[in-house]
């Protein structure tokens, strides 16, 4: 695990409210290896997902640079990030962001499909087949449960074997035995494909598990401990 994948150098985002400038990140840096699991822990409003959201290529910093495998993304063109987020990359959110009009076999090939990889459908089956979803591959997003729909977009995140998967807040809108389920998932398809796994949570018992903690307090990096939060 000592080739580093991903570094961030002085991050920071603001936003203009009026005549106001709102920091949400400051001068955050961080390097994260090659199958690594780590977790970017905080309370609501720290800048977890703002982080999440620069280092994935969603969004771009005020300032900072970011290198992913070593090549800086920071001022890439919209056209030149779109192959990477599709190949490099997966997203688990804690909205799902599921397509209602796609079966979840569909949604799961989806991102191979936009590869025109032939191998799409056996990739979809083998996933659906993994996570328990195969009887249900022809349902559309509102007939599956949040369990159900999360395990989608996991396998959506997978299907192209992504160097990075990024996941914001994955249990997040589960009870307690579907997100126990969700993230153990996760893990067991992390460990087994070797994949760098960077997940954002507030949860003290998920971050337990992680290699590394990234504790953010008010959009700093924070000393100490990180003792988790009420969700």
């Amino acid at each position: 695990m000592a080739n580093t994948i991903l570094e961030a150098r002085q991050l920071t985002k603001s936003y203009a409210i009026g005549e106001r400038q709102v920091c949400i990140l400051n001068a955050v840096s961080l390097t994260i290896a090659a199958g690594e699991f780590i977790v970017i822990a905080g309370s609501s409003g720290s800048g977890k997902t703002t982080l999440l959201s620069l280092l994935s290529g969603l969004d771009r910093p005020t300032s900072g640079q970011i290198f992913m495998a070593g090549q800086e993304i920071t001022n890439l063109s919209e056209d030149q990030l779109a192959p990477m987020r599709n190949q490099e990359i997966g997203f688990v959110f804690q909205a799902f962001h599921l397509v209602p009009s796609l079966n979840a076999m569909e949604n799961i090939m989806f991102p191979a499909e936009l590869n025109r990889d032939p191998q799409a459908a056996s990739m979809a089956t083998e996933l659906l087949t993994r996570t328990g979803l195969w009887n249900r591959r022809h349902n559309l997003p509102h007939q599956l449960s949040g369990g159900e729909k999360q395990r989608v977009a996991i396998c959506r995140a997978l299907i192209n074997r992504p160097k990075i998967v990024f996941a914001d807040e994955p249990t997040g809108n589960l009870d307690s035995e579907n997100g126990t389920a969700i993230l153990a998932l996760l893990m067991e398809l992390h460990l087994e494909r070797e994949t760098t796994l960077v997940l954002a949570t507030h949860s003290a018992a998920i971050a337990s598990q992680a290699h590394r903690i990234i504790h953010l307090q008010d959009g700093h990096l924070a000393d100490g401990p990180f003792k988790g939060y009420a969700a």
